[in-house]
């Protein structure tokens, strides 16, 4: 008797959407179930060890680089495979959502890279999951343009030759994908973003001299990179292309990661194109991790910590130097601000901002790095041409001078910025107007002139949480408690009704959005992830 046919992935309480089928044909969704038949197991298993894990930083309040992976970190003689030629040039990347009027803007931009952001800078709605696909696949067949319904403006793209080259980041290994579901347990949202990707377009990137470039975010361990690498081979056999025409950039940002971004490198060396330093996810999992530590591990206002303090500035010059020695692409963080077309004197200070900051990277040795906002790709590419002229990259800068101990990434109490109490209404400001938009389905918003993702939330609630559990007191005066947080938080949704009026303020999730804030902030039991109770409100 012939064994019977796997069953297929149902989709589930999803009202169908225009051209859905294209994206989510039985071929496509058939790629999709032997990913997670395959790979889902071992997700399962790598979430229970973070937890595992967290429970030992609780116990000891301290990380160190791991000794069984010495070896990997000693053999200077392995090396990551080389980068293509779409990879080489990395020194300008634009991020954003996968929307059609931001993918046309982004391949337009004049960076070299576009993220096409499928994580922290979109709402996993059914609606942005799918036609965010489908937007990508119009993208590389041509097929895309846009109308703005407010200006009547239209949107096209220009010619080949001059569009960034896409890396593609799907959601982290926690969030699952509540509407495919494959015998009734939900497909890990990873590998449906990485899925329908791939399996629509490596064979037409190929085409285009390019190939399917991903970024990995949220990592937490080497083993974890082991699992991607693994999915990778998997799938580049599955459609038949050849092995390492995948390539992987992983974003370090979380603390665990930053003890093992050579053996992050190391598993994924036929695959890997390079690191990235993320801020705010970095600064979250540090509170997160470190939440029972006490005093010497809370942090400032989080727009006190900036790269150039000690703890950060270690993990900044651990990644360059580590990405250099293992031939890999050492990615900048993001300059976050939104020009504002009303006030010159508000970007006249912004940009002088922007400059230093990638001034810094770039003597630093980085060879790239982000922005979000297309005004701010000449501004970046000045500072990186200045250093890298007409060369791609500056992978040949090994900085060798760079010594970075164990207790140095974990430095907190090297800051002498202390808590504020206007850090903590901007906190609230930010995590409740952030809030309010994701639960609309928007993940990347501007708020007070910046662009905010879903990592700006966690880093603002988590923060409420730390300052709270660590009874800090204000420069005021005022000691952090729930009930202080309750009291910013219903004078910010009150400032928030009276800005918008009654109307605009009724027809918001303003009141969802304030009361979810506050759970994630309250709660003594800390959520992981803030998208996680939140993706159950989500529509």
């Amino acid at each position: 008797m012939p064994a019977p046919a796997p069953s297929p992935l149902a989709i589930v309480d999803a009202e169908p959407l225009p051209r859905q089928d294209e994206v989510l044909n039985h071929a496509a969704l058939a790629f999709v179930a032997e990913l997670h038949r395959q790979f889902t197991p071992r997700r399962d298993e790598l979430l229970a060890r973070r937890g595992e894990r967290r429970a030992e930083i609780a116990r000891t309040s301290t990380l160190d680089f791991l000794p069984e992976t010495a070896a990997i970190r000693a053999d200077d003689s392995w090396k990551v495979a080389p980068a293509p030629a779409a990879l080489n040039d990395r020194r300008v990347e634009i991020t954003g959502p996968t929307d059609r009027k931001m993918t046309i803007n982004a391949l337009n931009s004049g960076a070299k890279v576009w993220l096409a952001d499928f994580e922290d800078a979109s709402a996993p709605t059914w609606e942005n999951v799918i036609l965010g696909q489908l937007n990508l696949i119009d993208a590389y067949t041509r097929n895309i343009d846009f109308t703005d319904p407010g200006s009547g403006k239209s949107y096209a793209l220009k010619p080949a030759g001059e569009l960034a080259t896409v890396v593609t980041r799907p959601r982290g290994w926690h969030l699952n994908e509540r509407h495919l579901q494959l015998d009734g347990t939900p497909v890990p949202g990873a590998l449906v973003d990485f899925g329908l990707y791939f399996f629509h377009n490596a064979q037409r990137l190929i085409d285009l001299g390019k190939g399917p470039y991903f970024y990995l975010p949220k990592t937490e361990s080497h083993l974890e990179a082991r699992l991607w690498n693994d999915i990778f081979v998997f799938a580049q056999d599955y459609v038949g292309i050849p092995q390492g025409t995948i390539r992987a950039t992983v974003l370090i940002e979380t603390i665990t990661a930053a003890y093992e971004m050579e053996e992050i490198l190391y598993e994924l060396r036929d695959h890997a194109s390079g690191l990235n330093a993320g801020r705010w996810d970095y600064l979250f999992s540090i509170v997160k991790n470190f939440r029972d530590g006490g005093s010497k591990f809370v942090l400032p206002d989080r727009n006190a910590v900036t790269m150039t303090a000690p703890f950060m500035r270690a993990y900044t010059e651990l990644l360059v130097r580590t990405c250099h020695k293992r031939g890999a692409h050492a990615i900048g963080g993001m300059a976050a601000f939104i020009p504002s077309r009303r006030d010159a004197a508000v970007n006249k200070v912004a940009f002088e901002k922007v400059k230093a900051d990638k001034d810094r990277e770039a003597h630093d040795g980085f060879d790239g790095s982000w922005v979000a906002h297309p005004d701010l790709v000449p501004i970046a590419l000045a500072s990186f041409d200045a250093v890298l002229g007409e060369k791609p990259n500056q992978k040949d800068r090994l900085r060798e001078d760079v010594s970075v101990a164990a207790g140095d990434l974990i430095a907190i109490d090297t800051l002498d910025a202390k808590p504020t109490y206007d850090g903590l209404r901007n906190a609230v400001a930010v995590g409740i107007r952030y809030m309010e938009a994701w639960l609309r389905g928007m993940g990347a918003v501007a708020i007070f002139n910046l662009m905010e993702d879903a990592a700006t939330a966690e880093i603002s609630r988590s923060q409420i949480w730390q300052w709270i559990n660590a009874d800090v007191v204000f420069e005021n005066g005022e000691h952090a408690t729930a009930d202080l947080a309750r009291k910013v938080a219903a004078e910010e949704l009150a400032a928030i009704r009276s800005e918008i009026g009654d109307e605009a303020f009724a027809s918001g999730k303003w009141q969802q959005a304030h009361d979810l804030l506050l759970q994630v902030s309250l709660d003594q039991d800390y959520a992981d992830f803030l998208t996680l109770p939140a993706y159950e409100q989500l529509g």
